[in-house]
């Protein structure tokens, strides 16, 4: 159900940013580790943007896989489910990918240019 308000910050800042204009294409980059999951925040995206620039809009989703480095060696490493480092066989690590969630960018219409302007946040 956390999907609802993060997608109500993305309609929020894409609209800011895009100035009234359509919107094409937003893209995402969401973490392994949140717990967001890409299609409830498509379900409640064109849910809450009928008759709004962003309407039909096209999410596109990045996932980042988790990446840590090991404690014990300080090598990092993708883990598996065991989270056991495959070089020194240290259980877990220091996080450094896979917490991430951002709008990595948005494409617009330019109706003044009849093209499209892309542009990152």
């Amino acid at each position: 159900m956390h999907e609802l308000a993060v997608t109500e910050e993305i309609i929020k800042t894409v609209t800011e940013a895009s100035e009234g204009r359509k919107v094409k294409v937003i893209e995402i980059v969401i973490g392994d580790l949140s717990s967001f999951i890409d299609e409830s925040i498509r379900f409640y995206f064109d849910l809450l943007t009928k008759s709004t620039p962003l309407e039909g809009a096209s999410l596109l989703f990045k996932r980042i896989p988790v990446k840590l480095r090991c404690y014990n060696c300080q090598r990092e490493f993708n883990p598996d489910e065991t989270f056991l480092c495959p070089y020194c066989n240290s259980l877990g690590g220091d996080i450094i990918e896979g917490k991430e969630f951002y709008i990595d960018s948005i494409e617009v219409e330019d109706e003044d240019r009849d093209s499209e302007e892309h542009f990152r946040c």
